[in-house]
């Protein structure tokens, strides 16, 4: 048993001998959990509140959509100022905004458009965390240890669907929604707590030379003048929209496929979670280059397959299968291509670069998800999940024509170091 153990920490947990790194990874399972079951208890509460999807598709692309215009500030500041003091305002912010949240339900003030406002500051301090986070976790680690430290981190973000999911399902279940918000408020002060106990400071380097708008979109130059992190960033663009985007079309599928109401999609986010969880842990042990491109051509079809499960499917055991498969499939593409992202980026824009990539991943997850709430009013949830999942499915053939993918794909050699990759 004491082999297994040891084999297992060193082949999957080696980022956690790290104590700031393992202090972050808590923090970030604790946030990640509040966030998950936010969209749980939000997205219910617009349902119930309109008895319809549409509110919840407004509610969840306002939790999104700050990825847009809020990521280029914040990588702009985690570049300028020191991360893990930034890092400790988002939480107790977030927080707050928690607690402010919890107060108005319970006391009937939580209409759509103030669910609409409150999810509009937490996504905002949300992708700002996110933001200052990856710019921060390769200060935390060596550079041999960097992949399994970014999955490690992808482990959290996506294990904790899961968490947060199971948390609330007896809050749900059995107390009320307000209960849900005062849970999550708790977690974000445990993430605080955790940040808190992180002591190394980093930052980026601006260019005191250029103005403010100069350096805040010299990462959209960096990316864009990269063909390869371009189209790595286009890649998980569309993954992210059309595999992706279905948090405000889950209570119309807990109703038709599950007939559970809000712990239905609090068991189905499960789903997703548990199945993430474990992907996440298995890419953290992948160390050769070869294996990890084709693991990626693999999830990348496999993403596209989920989603088609989950539409046809006609029970609930075969959707909370599908749920997990989905979960397996989606976090094992964002793992590798946000290993390989951040591999391909020089520390000193790091930030401004992990801006860039949650511009586009949130962007197109805000605006999506809105437009496959309405669809999912006019159509049916099923039929969404389903022109999705296809359409993605073509965008993976598509891309083993790109001469930048297919070299991911199918790498020739191991990776030369860091700086001679981000000449690319």
């Amino acid at each position: 048993m004491r082999t297994l153990l040891g084999t297992t920490r060193d082949r999957f947990l080696l980022a956690l001998q790290y104590q700031d790194y393992r202090n972050l990874w808590i923090a970030t399972t604790f946030s990640a959990s509040a966030a998950w079951a936010l969209i749980i208890a939000r997205g219910w509460l617009a349902f119930e509140l309109t008895d319809g999807s549409l509110w919840v598709g407004i509610v969840t692309f306002a939790a999104i959509v700050p990825r847009v215009f809020s990521t280029p500030i914040a990588g702009f500041l985690a570049d300028k100022f020191d991360r893990q003091r930034l890092l400790k305002w988002i939480f107790a912010l977030n927080m707050g905004n928690n607690i402010l949240l919890a107060v108005l339900v319970m006391n009937g003030l939580a209409g759509p458009w103030v669910l609409t406002f409150l999810a509009l500051a937490n996504g905002t301090l949300r992708a700002s965390q996110m933001t200052t986070a990856s710019a921060l976790i390769p200060n935390l680690v060596s550079k041999e240890h960097l992949m399994n430290a970014i999955a490690l981190n992808q482990a959290t973000q996506q294990g904790a669907r899961m968490v947060g999911a199971l948390a609330i399902i007896p809050l749900l279940g059995f107390l009320n929604v307000e209960s849900a918000f005062w849970l999550c408020s708790a977690f974000y002060l445990f993430g605080f707590i955790q940040v808190s106990r992180v002591t190394t400071r980093s930052t980026g380097v601006i260019n005191k030379s250029q103005g403010f708008l100069s350096n805040l979109f010299e990462g959209f130059v960096y990316v864009y003048k990269r063909p390869t992190i371009m189209s790595m960033v286009l890649l998980v663009l569309a993954h992210c929209a059309l595999t992706m985007s279905y948090e405000s079309i889950l209570p119309a599928i807990s109703e038709d496929k599950l007939g559970a109401g809000s712990v239905g999609v609090s068991y189905l986010i499960a789903g997703v979670g548990g199945g993430a969880l474990l992907s996440s842990i298995f890419m953290a042990g992948v160390r050769s280059t070869s294996a990890r491109g084709k693991l990626f051509l693999l999830f990348a079809f496999t993403s596209g397959m989920g989603p088609l499960l989950l539409a046809w499917s006609d029970s609930s055991a075969l959707s909370i299968a599908a749920a997990i498969s989905m979960g397996i499939n989606q976090a094992g593409f964002m793992t590798i291509s946000h290993t390989i992202i951040q591999s391909l980026t020089e520390d000193h824009v790091r930030g401004r670069v992990a801006g860039v990539y949650s511009v586009h991943v949130g962007g197109s997850m805000a605006v999506t998800n809105m437009i496959n709430a309405g669809f999912a009013d006019v159509f049916s949830a099923s039929a969404v999940l389903v022109v999705g999942g296809l359409v993605f499915v073509g965008v993976v053939v598509l891309s083993l024509a790109s001469p930048p993918i297919r070299r991911l794909y199918f790498p020739s050699a191991e990776p030369a170091a860091v700086g001679a990759a981000a000449a690319d």
